[in-house]
């Protein structure tokens, strides 16, 4: 059995590429109505959540609920930042990079050890 370290990043990882799709993969598509794209998005997250949900039950105890929370976003951002490059034909600007800095430090704070 692999070890909730890696397995959980990696499951959280999975998650949010299918989360991301489900929740702005509809705006290549702006011909769609909306009610197409509410039921591709739903179809989309049902599978997101075969990986969310297995990955914070896996993770929990080995990390706490604000440390999987905090790694859930730092992980969605950096899924979204490629997500906006490569499928929304977006830039990245200096002030994602600096968003993302102080979610660096947010982890950094949630995971040291507490006296």
């Amino acid at each position: 059995m692999t070890s909730p370290i890696l397995l959980t990043p990696l499951l959280l990882i999975f998650s949010n590429v299918l989360m991301t799709f489900a929740w702005y993969g509809h705006l290549k598509q702006p011909a769609w109505p909306l009610w197409l794209a509410v039921v591709a998005s739903w179809g989309i997250a049902f599978f997101e959540y075969c990986f969310a949900v297995p990955a914070n039950r896996i993770g929990y105890g080995t990390f706490t609920g604000q440390q999987l929370k905090v790694m859930q976003e730092v992980i969605t951002l950096a899924v979204f930042a490629v997500f906006s490059v490569m499928f929304l034909g977006e830039q990245l600007r200096w002030t994602y990079f600096a968003a993302m800095g102080c979610l660096v430090a947010a982890v950094v704070f949630i995971f040291l050890p507490v006296d």
